[in-house]
């Protein structure tokens, strides 16, 4: 079957098995490998990316599923060379260690700030809380939200702050 869709402001279509998963047709049609493909059970929450700006598992969704819909994986949040502020306070407050998880929990982040620009630490663990990370213990990621949504506020904030 043919999909088409936008995946980071590109059309693109291809021709694919009906049983194409979300994930390997960004990896392994697109080439696009920042999505990582965890657990093919939707728990560890690697694989998020937007399909509409909303943040969905790739590795349950169809990619016949997204046709017609706009995507947008890690490698579209940074704008002609600019990161975004997420991408910032993930390198600033050091918010991955091996970065398997880095990329979905960038993204669901970015959902939460535009959503709510100036959440509490609560809300940001119940926002990241559909995602595993092994290594970090999540109190980096959470300072890294924190410190993005403090940069789009244009408040300073300590980086060693939490």
């Amino acid at each position: 079957m043919e999909v088409t869709m936008s995946v980071n402001g590109d059309d693109v279509s291809q021709e694919i098995e009906p049983r194409t998963l979300l994930v390997h047709f960004i990896r392994d049609h697109l080439g696009l490998t920042g999505t990582h493909w965890g657990c093919d059970t939707s728990n560890c929450g690697t694989c998020v990316v937007w399909v509409d700006d909303e943040p969905v598992k790739s590795c349950t969704t169809l990619a016949a599923m997204a046709s017609g819909h706009d995507v947008r994986t890690v490698e579209g949040m940074e704008v002609d060379g600019v990161l975004d502020p997420v991408q910032e306070g993930f390198i600033q407050c050091h918010g991955l260690q091996c970065g398997f998880c880095t990329p979905g929990m960038m993204l669901t982040a970015r959902a939460l700030l535009d959503r709510n620009p100036d959440p509490t630490d609560g809300e940001i663990r119940e926002a990241i809380s559909g995602q595993i990370c092994r290594c970090t213990g999540y109190s980096t990621i959470v300072r890294s939200i924190q410190w993005a949504a403090a940069k789009e506020r244009e408040t300073p904030v300590e980086v060693g702050a939490s």
